[in-house]
């Protein structure tokens, strides 16, 4: 009665059919609205690149722009001496996003350098320095307006202080002086009525400003380091390749020893990690400022200095040393358990070994991605660089005209003298007044969207090609004769004839819930200044569900691709079979796959971690042998980190593969399980290994 609940509950077990064997070849269409949809939004996708390549200009990252929309430094140009771009009020740039998206709202010039001198306009106004001042107001200013209209109609800066230039901008110099912070050598200034004025203002603008400034730097020293060490950084990736290679050939003949060598050798790594943090902290004892606490250091950019204080390496020590002790209970309990699925691991191993050609698809995933990636980084920067510079009609109330946009090189007609001859066309601030303009954050929405959207449609095409060309191994009665020839092909095609609507509808689900979780983080950003408790809790709640949710969605739609490929049923109907097959065999699920899933992770951290202490020690010159080969550099840890990173991608890539080999075979064998019961008439389609996982898992479901 409790087996006929539980069937009932999670819809019905397969019945045996004797002309089921495997992958149907003879399926239709499925999903077929999605797909249009897809289709439309590909070609609603590539008008909206086209409409930003029109009107974006991605010289804008490169030359900065005054505030008439000319480059500044650009050969063939008036401005071709003037590399340098001059914001009049850099207060008004404290933000620096502002200053990265030119989009600063005050007027800027292009100069041929940036101001080396404390000045006001005041005080340059009658002075022999006038004439060094002038070059920092608009080009063709002519000395006769009163002070309040040039500094009205924007004319001139009100103040100039010593810059220094960053990206070809003039940012001014602030440095620390006895604790005290000052802009050039001055922390105050006298204007030409002798009142002392606090620029607070200023310091504060330019505080953010300057941290721009130091993250240039430490971008460019990181950027210094690539240069000498992108060669060595390639070798690294190649032997991390060569590895995931080697460990999944010996995999195909060595599952179980190499699954407990590669479990020892974890734990092994670990270990020294841990021995050398300790030895790293006992070095630091007594050593002058190696006590530091980190929260009294602060953030520094260079990092180095965090290496010299033990409670870097006490830290260090305490991650590596909770994360080997729960390895190592995982194991003592997991130890029965971990026998199971390395038969699983050699089954998985086999049908790689048959269909070898499996392990270069990564690569066509990879390249798709790229091409998506490319795509929409193209398309941001085209849609970020289309804003132009607004100019407005500032005058009275009495004019009739204020407000309006206007052309600065024709202003003003002859009606605009007539209605307000004290009128005034003035820089207002980036952005623009068409309806493109105003649709420039819904487009760059839409990009993300799409993005998403097809990054997710790429990765499930190649789930589900993989899931078709093992689920036809295991499906063929003898192995390898009734195995089909291309497999892999066979199941490429299959999965864009019949199922690219199947597939963009799993893409879709997860590209909406992906996109709200980007714009939570978006405005979990903007509420960080709020004092609203409730608010921040809200926020914490939603992006923890809506993570969730994305994590359930993935593992829902990996397991509907592996029906889909199977029986060519549509997404809502594949994804309801797997996930009721799966909870009417949720005790296996629990034994074997998520056992798999640690297994394969602690392969990964093996590649990484080997690879990692070996880049360690290359870039820090302690091997002896090559000692004098390894390049100088600002922060070795620069190149480390992106060998440890590139080494994870390169061994996730492979044993993606793998992992989807494994699901594949496991569902195939939860449903031969219930289509037949290893009779003559009714004989399983598992092979000898499988069987004997069977025997062992009804063993231990009997002792329990």
């Amino acid at each position: 009665m409790e087996d006929e609940r539980k069937d009932g509950a999670y819809g019905t077990p397969q019945k045996y059919d004797p002309t089921f064997k495997g992958p149907i070849y003879n399926r239709g269409c499925t999903d077929i609205i999605c797909c249009v949809f897809l289709l439309l939004a590909i070609v609603g996708y590539v008008a909206v690149g086209i409409i930003a390549w029109t009107h974006g200009d991605p010289r804008k990252v490169i030359y900065p722009t005054d505030s008439r929309g000319e480059f500044c430094g650009q050969k063939g140009t008036k401005n071709a001496n003037k590399p340098y771009l001059f914001y009049f009020n850099i207060v008004k740039c404290a933000s620096p996003l502002v200053l990265l998206e030119f989009q600063c709202p005050t007027p800027q010039i292009c100069v041929e350098k940036c101001p080396d001198r404390y000045l006001t306009y005041l005080n340059a106004r009658n002075s022999r320095d006038f004439e060094y001042y002038k070059q920092f107001c608009v080009p063709g200013f002519q000395n006769n307006k009163g002070v309040a209209e040039v500094l009205r109609d924007g004319d001139c800066p009100a103040v100039l202080t010593p810059s220094k230039p960053l990206a070809r901008r003039c940012f001014p110099a602030i440095h620390a002086h006895k604790g005290v912070l000052m802009v050039g050598n001055e922390t105050t200034y006298e204007d030409g009525h002798g009142s002392r004025k606090n620029i607070t203002e200023l310091v504060e603008g330019a505080k953010k400003a300057n941290g721009v400034l130091e993250a240039r730097q430490l971008a460019m020293r990181i950027f210094e380091d690539y240069t000498v060490s992108w060669y060595w950084i390639v070798i690294g990736l190649v032997i991390a390749m060569v590895m995931s290679l080697l460990f999944i050939i010996l995999l195909r003949f060595l599952a179980g020893i190499m699954v407990w060598v590669m479990i020892v050798m974890v734990i092994l790594v670990l270990g020294y990690g841990i021995f050398h943090c300790y030895m790293e902290y006992s070095r630091l004892r007594g050593e002058a400022g190696s006590d530091v606490s980190l929260v009294d250091l602060g953030f520094q950019t260079d990092l180095r200095v965090y290496l010299h204080l033990r409670q870097t390496w006490m830290a260090f020590m305490i991650i590596l040393s909770v994360l080997e002790v729960i390895i190592i209970l995982l194991l003592i309990f997991l130890r029965k358990r971990i026998l199971i699925a390395i038969a699983l691991i050699k089954e998985a191993s086999r049908a790689v070994g048959y269909v070898m050609c499996s392990m270069l698809y990564p690569l066509v995933t990879f390249f798709l991605l790229c091409l998506c990636i490319a795509y929409w980084a193209s398309t941001a920067v085209f849609l970020s660089t289309s804003n132009e510079a607004v100019y407005k009609i500032f005058d009275d109330v009495t004019c009739p005209l204020t407000g309006k946009t206007c052309n600065p090189e024709i202003f003003p007609s002859a009606n605009e003298s007539r209605l307000c001859p004290n009128a005034r066309c003035q820089f207002a601030f980036y952005g623009g007044e068409s309806g493109y303009h105003r649709a420039l954050l819904g487009l760059q929405i839409f990009n993300a969207f799409m993005f998403f959207w097809l990054a997710n449609f790429v990765l499930a095409l190649g789930q589900v090609t993989l899931a078709g060309a093992f689920a036809s191994y295991y499906w063929a009665l003898r192995k390898p004769d009734d195995l089909p020839a291309f497999p892999l092909f066979s199941a490429f095609g299959r999965a864009l004839r019949y199922h690219t609507g199947s597939l963009a509808f799993g893409a879709l689900i997860l590209a909406i819930v992906q996109i709200i979780r980007v714009i939570l983080e978006y405005l979990d950003q903007r509420l960080k200044a709020a004092e609203n408790k409730f608010a921040k809790f809200l926020m914490t709640c939603l992006k923890c569900c809506f993570w969730c949710l994305e994590k359930f969605i993935k593992f829902l739609n990996r397991n509907a691709y592996i029906m889909i490929a199977i029986y060519g049923t549509n997404f809502c109907t594949s994804a309801r079979n797997a996930f009721f097959l799966l909870m009417r065999n949720i005790i296996r699920v629990a034994v074997l796959d998520k056992v798999t899933d640690f297994l394969f992770l602690l392969g990964k951290l093996l590649i990484v971690g080997s690879v990692g202490i070996l880049a360690f020690f290359f870039f820090t010159h302690r091997i002896r042998i090559v000692q004098d080969t390894a390049p100088p550099l600002n922060y070795y840890w620069v190149p480390i980190l992106t060998v440890i990173v590139g080494s994870y991608l390169i061994a996730h890539g492979f044993f993606s593969v793998y992992g989807m080999c494994v699901d594949t075979l496991f569902l195939c064998f939860l449903e031969d399980l219930e289509r037949n019961d290893g009779s003559a008439e009714r004989p399983y389609f598992m092979s000898s290994t499988l069987k004997k996982l069977l025997n062992k898992t009804n063993k231990k479901l009997a002792e329990s």
